[in-house]
């Protein structure tokens, strides 16, 4: 008997899936605190000036029956955001789009989409990690750093008690926000109580859990990210540099064109090619950013045990 085998014919092909999968992505957490934003803006400019006046000198002498107060200036001070262009796109052919088994312009969206988050995050990061109150486990400078100094409860309780004698409030009225690094966050929790550390499993408060969070320390959330900053050879010869950023309301501003709204848009742009073949898909967006409250914004550096030493 003559068997008709898969060799017999050309018919035989490896089959493909058509649901697309996607590299992996990084959580975009550090543009959701930028919670100062621009509401009731004059009118459209390269840049958004925000207002913040100064309190008063305490008045703690008794008044005298006859005699009237002596009046004092109001003071401010301002914190200005410039606008920027932020935009990226691809272009699909006429001939992808025909011959693909793919959905390739929803595809395309779905990139470019995460595209805009990813990128406008990182923004902020950078701005965020580049504030002016640091400081170095054990050393005087992040170029000190060797792989000892690795991040402590007592040094975020450090930083803790800086932000609240500067009286910066806490988020949802309860809890400060740190952005901490895997290989940061393995030293910490290796080196804290559970007792201390509250995780998901043994949180007993009501409160909802934030996106990215690995638990509560001291009254701070710490939300786990490798966006968090990690500068390679930053330290003393090859030893790794991390930054952990603890940080309370209205610690970042965000200014916008009101042309335009707060957040990205996908744009799928015009055709124009003579046989419109080519179909752009992109996002767009005219905003800025910027440090509000330089006293709400704390950073650690620090070496990783797990890290490149």
């Amino acid at each position: 008997m003559a068997y008709t085998q898969k060799s017999s014919v050309s018919s035989d092909q490896v089959a493909f899936e058509q649901l697309a999968h996607f590299a992996l992505r990084k959580q975009v957490l550090h543009e959701d605190y930028a919670t100062v934003k621009a509401t009731k803006q004059t009118h459209n400019g390269s840049g958004v000036t925000f207002t913040i006046y100064n309190n008063l000198a305490q008045a703690t002498s008794a008044l005298t029956e006859t005699t009237d107060v002596t009046a004092v200036a109001l003071g401010d001070s301002t914190v200005t955001v410039s606008l920027a262009e932020y935009g990226n796109a691809v272009v699909t052919t006429a001939a992808l789009r025909g011959q693909s088994f793919f959905n390739v312009d929803s595809d395309a969206a779905n990139i470019v989409g995460f595209n805009a988050a990813d990128s406008m995050d990182q923004v902020v990061a950078d701005l965020l990690y580049a504030g002016s109150n640091v400081t170095h486990v054990s050393q005087s400078s992040r170029g000190a750093l060797v792989a000892g100094n690795v991040i402590t409860s007592d040094i975020v309780r450090e930083e803790v008690a800086g932000l609240r004698s500067a009286a910066v409030p806490t988020f949802d009225g309860n809890a400060y926000i740190g952005f901490i690094h895997p290989d940061v966050a393995y030293d910490f929790i290796k080196g804290t109580a559970v007792t201390d550390l509250r995780s998901f499993q043994i949180r007993q408060d009501a409160d909802g859990v934030r996106k990215g969070s690995i638990g509560m320390f001291d009254g701070v959330d710490f939300i786990e990210t490798p966006r968090a900053l990690l500068v390679a050879d930053g330290g003393n010869s090859t030893v790794d540099a991390y930054g952990t950023v603890i940080i309370g309301q209205q610690a970042m501003a965000k200014g916008f064109s009101t042309m335009f709204g707060p957040d990205p848009s996908v744009v799928f742009g015009p055709v124009t090619d003579s046989l419109r073949r080519f179909q752009p898909v992109g996002w767009y967006t005219m905003c800025g950013y910027g440090r509000f409250r330089e006293a709400a914004i704390r950073r650690i550096e620090s070496a990783s045990s797990i890290g490149a030493n």
